[in-house]
């Protein structure tokens, strides 16, 4: 039996459907003067290129890019299990086929009996497959664990987050975990910026029960904080110390609508 590969379901409307062109497009994205930052992991925003893309291309630019990921990101669709992994294949993009990293995802199932393996809640999911091209472009070979996280309950995201610390600290080689998330939805840009800040200003302080009390309390529609949580559980077991925003924007800044705008926050979180 022939291993799954998970075809492209956003290529030519989130981002370019042919490769020279999309390449192009990372390439002027990751542009980025900096120094390089050895990350445990990162927030990077998930919409299509034109408003989005400027911002995850900053962050990808200034990491020091390992070889293995785990990548979380929402259940947009609703489809599937609640924590959906898909532990075999690859995934493609106009820039090829990026593997799915199976011995990373089995020891994850087996610590962690919430993950379910679910090819199916990934089929149309689009906010993990937008960071692949980044990783593709940047980090040459590499292998990743795709989850998706269609459950907001805190102790279930906190676990989840202690389980990927356990998994990763008996790993020889380094894993970066990536949360793919969004910021504030379709309010007006004042509203979104002064939600997002007090969002963002959680994470800063790698305080993930803050962030999910402030993203329930104020209302923030911040599509991917069960991933932001579950990220920052486990940065924190594997010894966070400090997390630096790279950078920020809202659609607005792109298309000069400032009445209904999203958020996107690029963040970066180190020892």
């Amino acid at each position: 039996m022939s291993a799954i590969v998970r075809p492209p379901v956003v290529a030519g409307r989130f981002y370019p459907r042919e490769a020279q062109e999309l390449l192009r497009e990372v390439r002027g994205y990751t542009a980025v003067e900096g120094q390089k930052i050895s990350a445990i992991g990162c927030v990077a925003p998930h919409a299509g290129y034109m408003y989005s893309g400027h911002v995850a291309g900053a962050v990808y630019a200034r990491l020091e890019l390992p070889r293995r990921f785990i990548i979380l990101c929402p259940n947009h669709t609703g489809v599937g299990e609640p924590l959906a992994v898909m532990s075999d294949g690859a995934w493609q993009t106009p820039l090829g086929e990026a593997p799915v990293d199976s011995d990373l995802a089995a020891a994850l199932k087996q610590d962690f009996g919430l993950v379910h393996e679910d090819p199916l809640a990934h089929r149309a999911e689009h906010a993990l497959e937008v960071q692949l091209p980044f990783l593709q472009a940047l980090a040459g070979e590499f292998r990743f664990v795709p989850i998706t996280v269609g459950v907001g309950r805190l102790d279930t995201l906190e676990a989840l987050g202690e389980a990927m610390a356990r998994v990763i600290a008996a790993q020889k080689e380094k894993v970066l975990i990536i949360a793919s998330s969004d910021m504030n939805h379709y309010e007006s840009d004042k509203v979104t910026r002064a939600k997002d800040n007090k969002a963002i200003k959680k994470m800063l302080d790698l305080d993930p029960r803050g962030l999910h009390e402030v993203v329930r309390r104020e209302d923030v529609s911040m599509c991917g904080y069960g991933p932001a949580v579950a990220m920052l559980t486990a940065a924190k077991r594997l010894g966070a110390r400090r997390a630096e925003l790279i950078k920020y924007a809202t659609s607005g800044d792109v298309s000069g609508d400032r009445d209904a705008v999203v958020g996107y926050a690029g963040i970066v979180v180190t020892s």
